[in-house]
């Protein structure tokens, strides 16, 4: 099923747009058998855009199903340990500096580098009490969010130009407006492996949800699956902050919404979230490109508001079983 929505949803937002091409037209274009000027708008202007969008809802609901089992709490997100402010900071940087102007790839492998040395620092300020428990880190995270934070207010602040000030706010809210092939090959490698990598861990997951002393006891390797999952999840999140800028609540509400309906099983949870998040991403890219025509929204701003009003409807729904 959601394969299916998956696939629906790739037809779909690469036949909608400002010309239109029928569903049947844009099927067989995309198995390769039509050619033309639909042809063309499809695979070099609509089919980037949406692969990108796939890439990127997918490593970001993985990487929230992820955080989520981790810190065994469902308010957890991809970006909870700084990963998304640290990509932030070096983007912004790269913005602002004018080093963009090298060429493409340098704002991506800024944003990615920044994500990964974003960790790298969680840990290296965590080692310092030579306490790595969950909490030590996701304190340290939140520490580091909020300098990133501060930083990235300052470069906004002091925008040599209204240009970089345009280009810093465009990205930090996220989008997947002017994506081509050459992002698609950024966002693709990286997110394919780490999320093979990710489900090779299904197991370690379950039965860490039962508690570090239960899964010590039963064989897992806790220190060390933690440690690799936390490293796969700022792949994935530096991936897909690093092509399409910082989108938020697909990798909060995504997880959390299939775990109502598939439960806590990650070997389910984690291929769902990768489809699920995909789609979600592609269709609120359809919802930004077209809710107000001509007048296109930032795709981040569509998802906080489609993922805003679900997670309160899930967080109450929650709060009255609890109660019940």
């Amino acid at each position: 099923m959601l394969g299916a929505l998956v696939a629906g949803s790739v037809v779909l937002a690469v036949s909608v747009g400002p010309v239109s091409i029928p569903l049947g037209e844009t099927v067989r274009t995309l198995a390769g058998g039509r050619a033309g000027e639909s042809a063309a708008v499809i695979e070099q202007i609509r089919l980037p855009r949406v692969l990108v969008g796939l890439f990127v809802g997918s490593a970001l609901g993985v990487a929230g199903a992820v955080m989520q089992a981790l810190f065994r709490n469902p308010l957890a997100e991809p970006g909870v340990l700084g990963v998304s402010s640290g990509a932030a900071v070096a983007a912004v940087t790269a913005i602002a500096s004018g080093a963009t102007a090298v060429g493409a790839w340098v704002l991506p492998l800024a944003a990615f580098l920044g994500a990964l040395g974003a960790l790298a620092l969680v840990y290296g300020v965590a080692s310092v009490r030579r306490d790595r428990s969950v909490s030590t880190l996701l304190l340290v995270g939140v520490a580091l969010s909020a300098l990133f934070g501060a930083v990235v207010s300052a470069v906004v602040t002091n925008a040599p130009d209204s240009d970089s000030l345009r280009g810093v706010v465009f990205w930090l809210n996220g989008d997947l407006v002017a994506r081509t092939w050459e992002h698609v090959w950024i966002v693709a490698v990286p997110v394919s492996m780490a999320t093979i990598a990710v489900l090779a861990f299904a197991r370690d997951l379950n039965v860490m949800l039962l508690g570090e002393a239960q899964a010590q006891a039963g064989g897992v390797g806790v220190v060390r699956v933690r440690r690799s999952l936390l490293v796969l999840s700022a792949v994935l999140t530096g991936a897909a902050v690093s092509v399409a800028g910082v989108i938020g609540f697909v990798g909060l509400v995504v997880p959390h919404l299939l775990r109502l309906v598939l439960g806590p099983d990650h070997r389910l949870l984690l291929p769902g979230s990768a489809l699920l998040g995909g789609a979600f991403l592609v269709l609120a890219d359809i919802v930004a490109r077209t809710l107000f025509s001509p007048v296109a929204l930032q795709t981040g701003t569509v998802t906080a508001l489609l993922g805003a009003p679900v997670f309160l409807v899930l967080v109450l729904r929650r709060r009255r079983v609890a109660q019940a």
